[in-house]
């Protein structure tokens, strides 16, 4: 049964793939990092770039899980390897801030990078999003990109912009994120549930 644990989307520390095992129909992932193995524990969930994924083996700094073909058939951990930087993020405990919004750490799809636009102090950047994702995204609503909770700016059809702060550009891998990049999407889950209930809701009413 596949594990419901939660994230904030605030991404704790950069790590790095450290080897990439394949199995056939799955890969075993190892990545080193130093934050978020101060209190692990196997069976923990950790955020890789977004995906949830299950602590198999601790090892020094490194540590490991298996990736099964559905998350890499749905997700952009397809094509990683040693050298790459993912983004980290512990699951959230009851005594933690909240400090971005309600992630899964469940990707719904994978979106693209379509352009860059640098300023003084933050960068725009656009995504193009799966067909189906853009009815969940609003302006001024959530979404999660390789795991970091950010602000939409204007929601389109089939794109939508979100502004990088400094810190973001660097602490994150979306710092390097280049156009035609592929991107890890999880929408706000609020909105999946409100179109869940609307059809309940006009029946009732």
């Amino acid at each position: 049964m596949r594990r419901t644990d939660m994230f904030t989307g605030i991404v704790e520390e950069l790590g790095t793939v450290a080897a990439v095992e394949d199995q056939g129909d799955a890969i075993r992932l190892s990545i080193r990092a130093t934050t978020v193995l101060e209190d692990v524990h196997l069976g923990d969930s950790i955020s890789v770039n977004g995906c949830c994924l299950t602590v198999t083996t601790v090892d020094g700094d490194t540590w490991t899980a298996d990736v099964m073909q559905e998350t890499l058939d749905k997700t952009s951990l397809l094509g990683v390897g040693p050298g790459t930087p993912v983004n980290l993020e512990r699951a959230v405990t009851a005594d933690k801030r909240l400090g971005g919004h309600i992630v899964q750490g469940h990707v719904d799809g994978v979106g693209t990078v379509a352009s860059r636009t640098p300023s003084e102090h933050w960068e725009v950047v656009e995504i193009e999003i799966p067909t189906g994702l853009s009815r969940y995204l609003v302006d001024k609503g959530s979404i999660t990109v390789d795991g970091v909770s950010l602000t939409v700016v204007e929601a389109g059809a089939d794109r939508f912009t979100v502004s990088l702060i400094p810190e973001t550009l660097a602490r994150t891998t979306l710092g390097t994120r280049r156009p035609g990049d592929r991107v890890n999407l999880e929408v706000d889950v609020i909105a999946k549930y409100v179109e869940r209930l609307l059809p309940f809701a006009k029946e009732s009413a």
